[in-house]
């Protein structure tokens, strides 16, 4: 009987762990530092490692910006990305989910992810393009613990909307 009680209660802590931490949460400085100085240091398991290499490939034009760095740098931030990318982190909800969800495609950012796209099809374009959220990539103005890796419905709070509630 305590072996059953005890596997019930890891069954239930490793199910509540999966609803709060969503995707695996940033733990490369060298990442942190680089690209979270610009933007959102996303987490590595919220794009599959092929575009990831394709972003990496064109950092001389990263959304307008030039993002070069140097090879012993590109080598880290390559290595960290690709060994973190959403195929290799599937014991994540949402990497898990995007792989799913990716039918082929090689998307070029994130909002592109057909995933990402799907999860925010309810909520109306203006709240997403207003000017505190911007878009779908700037994914801290909602997600008040994305940094945590937590993405979970129950954590978005909209800009001049409030908490969301997902309609039934």
């Amino acid at each position: 009987m305590k072996k059953l009680v005890f596997l019930g209660l890891t069954a239930c802590f490793m199910y509540a762990g999966e609803l709060d931490v969503t995707i695996k949460p940033v733990n490369n400085e060298i990442y942190k530092n680089e690209c979270g100085s610009c933007h959102f240091a996303y987490p590595a398991g919220l794009l599959p490692s092929s575009a990831w290499n394709k972003m990496m490939s064109n950092l001389s034009n990263h959304f307008g910006d030039d993002a070069s760095v140097d090879k012993k740098t590109f080598q880290t931030l390559s290595s960290y990305l690709n060994e973190n990318s959403a195929e290799k982190s599937m014991n994540y909800k949402r990497s898990r989910k995007i792989v799913e969800n990716l039918n082929g495609t090689i998307p070029d950012s994130i909002s592109k992810m057909p995933y990402i796209k799907k999860k925010h099809k309810e909520i109306k374009e203006n709240l997403i393009t207003q000017k505190e959220v911007k878009g779908l990539f700037n994914c801290t103005a909602c997600h008040k613990n994305a940094e945590k890796g937590i993405f979970s419905e129950e954590d978005v709070n909209i800009p001049n909307y409030g908490k969301w509630e997902k309609d039934d």
